[in-house]
């Protein structure tokens, strides 16, 4: 059973310009690198762009919403890119296409994803991966954590809700702004 990865009773979805808010904030990222970052991922995104994908509207009902709303093939740019950004280009090998399929094909494997490219882009060890866990005041064991780093369809795959992904979104910011 995941104990910290259940979505608590009200608490709010979390959309993936969340997503990437809290990203950019916790490693510092700037406005020209997220376009960047996205260019990197094969989607051309200008700098008045990335900011209205940050940028709140007011708006009458409780949800937050976006200038711009990132769609799941935006984040998935955004995470290849990502990688490509912290670690190098890498060449494909013989029998992979050029441009990977996306990732995210639904919206119940988002967060799953994001935790698995982030690990990839920092260079991410599983118990580093526990401590920023820690970090935010979660302690999550390496069964927890492997289930959620699993392909979908594999017998042991768990789905990552968002208050996993966003204790490990500020898990991040506290081990990288302090």
């Amino acid at each position: 059973m995941l104990t910290g990865a259940f979505l608590k009773k009200g608490e709010v979805k979390m959309e993936n310009n969340d997503v990437l808010v809290r990203l950019r904030y916790a490693l510092e990222i700037k406005n020209s690198e997220v376009s960047e970052i996205f260019k990197l991922g094969g989607k051309e995104i200008p700098v008045p762009d990335v900011v209205k994908i940050f940028k709140k509207i007011e708006s009458d009902d409780e949800e937050v919403n976006y200038e711009l709303k990132c769609t799941n093939s935006m984040l998935d740019s955004f995470l290849n890119g990502f990688i490509i950004f912290k670690r190098g280009k890498q060449e494909p090998k013989p029998d992979q296409p050029v441009t990977p399929e996306s990732s995210i094909k639904n919206k119940t494997n988002v967060n799953n994803i994001v935790l698995k490219k982030v690990k990839i882009a920092l260079a991410l060890t599983t118990e580093d991966m526990i401590e920023v866990f820690k970090l935010a005041g979660l302690n999550v064991s390496k069964g927890e954590l492997g289930a959620i780093l699993r392909k979908e369809g594999h017998k042991n795959y768990k789905p990552c809700l968002d208050s996993f992904a966003r204790a490990f979104l500020k898990g991040l910011a506290v081990k990288y702004r302090g």
